[in-house]
């Protein structure tokens, strides 16, 4: 039985800043940049916005987006943990603020300075208030400071276990790289990346290279989430929310999870992918065309036996056979992803997959109904799936 969120939303408008490694303006302009792009986007007067989300980590509060804008009174705002974590679950609280009629017209946005402000390839240190402290602290001593730190010990379990290799990784970095080379908006359009170039980047944690890595930028990205209905009367071909869920499993910490019993597949994606299919009432099968949250290439491999594109450890294979690429069974990532479009914390993945559903990508793959877009791997995430009214 489908849930009653299905088809209740749609994504309505996306809007973007441009991209760089120093925009130069505040997140707060960024922010309001994005958001109003978002509304020309899809025709409606930013005066009827009554609802903004964000993450936890975005340093704009919602009453300045929304003065800066011109939005109307606000009936939602709120705010999601988790980094990239974020992405999906900010859409969950615009599609559940819509379908209950709390509102009508809710922005989600992600506004960061994320190359020329607070990067976060930088890491943590000893200063941190938060909880996370608490287990990130058993690592801190032994210099696993940094995000890509803290995967390379789970690819590292997981290469070992399944034979996948430093060229499995590099496919997926070539493939997304090749997208971005027809994407105008993307860092690398007009930088392709070769296997050679590849295996020869510096490697940065054991197993993970150079490009292996998503990037660190400065820009925004906002998506405008309103009722299916509604979608309909405005500017652009909606892109129905067929399933959208968060998902988080016992024995989670942020980006860690050591002390699982087993450290090489996803539990917190697995349910994650249970829970937007049962929502949906599709499947596997369904999907044409995926955004995996790519903030590292071996998480894409992962994703996709999370995900049952294939079974455990089958994930090297399909991405050996061109699964990702245009032609392929599931093309990921059409924009270039975090890895070579920009790293918006997932938000600008979320924007793709609009795309994908409206045909206007920059390689849009042929014959795309529905189209799934997960959140960050290693924390509480989520997932979406979207297709056409």
């Amino acid at each position: 039985m489908t849930s009653p969120l299905h088809n209740k939303a749609a994504i309505a408008g996306i809007g973007l800043t441009g991209f760089s490694k120093k925009s130069g303006v505040s997140e707060l302009a960024l922010a309001a940049q994005c958001v109003k792009a978002a509304c020309d986007d899809a025709g409606l007067d930013p005066g009827k916005i009554d609802g903004l989300v964000s993450y936890t980590l975005d340093s704009s509060d919602e009453i300045e987006v929304a003065r800066a804008v011109g939005a109307g009174d606000l009936k939602l705002f709120s705010k999601i943990n988790y980094g990239g974590g974020a992405a999906v679950g900010t859409i969950l609280q615009a599609v559940m603020a819509v379908a209950t009629g709390v509102a009508e017209n809710v922005v989600c946005y992600r506004a960061m300075n994320g190359r020329s402000g607070q990067r976060m390839g930088q890491g943590v240190s000893g200063n941190i208030i938060s909880s996370d402290l608490i287990h990130w602290s058993w690592y801190m001593p032994y210099g696993m400071l940094t995000p890509g730190s803290w995967i390379a010990m789970i690819a590292n379990k997981y290469m070992h276990r399944y034979g996948v290799t430093a060229e499995d990784l590099g496919r997926v970095a070539i493939s997304q790289r090749h997208y971005a080379q027809s994407n105008p908006r993307s860092f690398f359009h007009g930088k392709p990346l070769t296997m050679e170039d590849y295996l020869a980047s510096k490697m940065i944690a054991e197993p993970l290279r150079l490009y292996d890595f998503c990037q660190e930028t400065d820009g925004g990205c906002a998506i405008l989430i309103t009722s299916t209905e509604h979608a309909r009367d405005l500017k652009q071909k909606p892109a129905v929310i067929r399933g959208v869920v968060q998902a988080s499993t016992r024995g989670q910490e942020q980006m860690t999870s050591y002390y699982r019993d087993e450290l090489d597949s996803l539990p917190e994606m697995e349910l994650a992918a249970r829970l937007v299919y049962e929502q949906s009432g599709l499947g596997p099968d369904d999907i044409q065309a995926a955004c995996l949250y790519d903030a590292f290439t071996s998480e894409v491999i992962m994703q996709l036996e999370s995900f049952g594109f294939c079974g455990p450890g089958e994930g090297k294979d399909l991405v050996r056979e061109g699964a990702l690429d245009i032609n392929g069974r599931l093309p990921n990532n059409t924009h270039g992803g975090l890895l070579s479009e920009a790293y918006i914390h997932g938000m600008n993945n979320i924007a793709e997959g609009a795309r994908l559903v409206r045909g206007t990508s920059t390689s849009q793959p042929s014959n795309v109904e529905h189209v799934l877009v997960s959140s960050g791997v290693g924390v509480p995430t989520g997932a979406l799936i979207l297709g056409p009214d």
